[in-house]
């Protein structure tokens, strides 16, 4: 019976095994496209959104814009080490500065926006537009 369990764990040894950690890393692609964000997701009387276009994203960094067009995406960062894409991010329309982060779930990203100077914090969620 023991010559059995060494020939199967030998076998077993030799199968390709794919952790979730490389399947959330390979899937940041996902990120990339046009997000339209619903900045008041509890109101759904309103037509409160924004954009984001994310232009690049890997495994350390995100590019693209934020909020509206021309509002660049600065020190985009990426992390996968719990086997959920996260993402944060600074943005600035010229009345300071903004600071996002977000992580995706089912097709969607829910995130937050902290503008220390205009004192706010704004909770969003985001799906992406048809292609």
């Amino acid at each position: 019976m023991k010559p059995i369990y060494v020939i199967l764990i030998g076998i077993l040894s030799m199968l390709p095994i794919q952790t979730n950690a490389q399947s959330v890393e390979s899937d940041l692609s996902v990120l990339k496209g046009v997000w339209i964000l619903d900045m008041s997701p509890q109101d759904t009387t309103d037509s409160n959104f924004a954009k984001m276009i994310i232009t690049h994203a890997d495994t350390k960094s995100l590019k693209g814009f934020f909020y509206r067009d021309g509002v660049k995406i600065r020190n985009g960062k990426t992390n996968t080490q719990t086997h959920t894409i996260y993402a944060a991010l600074i943005s600035g329309d010229g009345t300071g500065d903004y600071n996002t982060s977000f992580y995706y779930k089912d097709g969607i990203l829910y995130g937050t926006t902290h503008a220390v100077d205009r004192d706010f914090l704004s909770v969003w969620t985001a799906t992406k537009e048809k292609e």
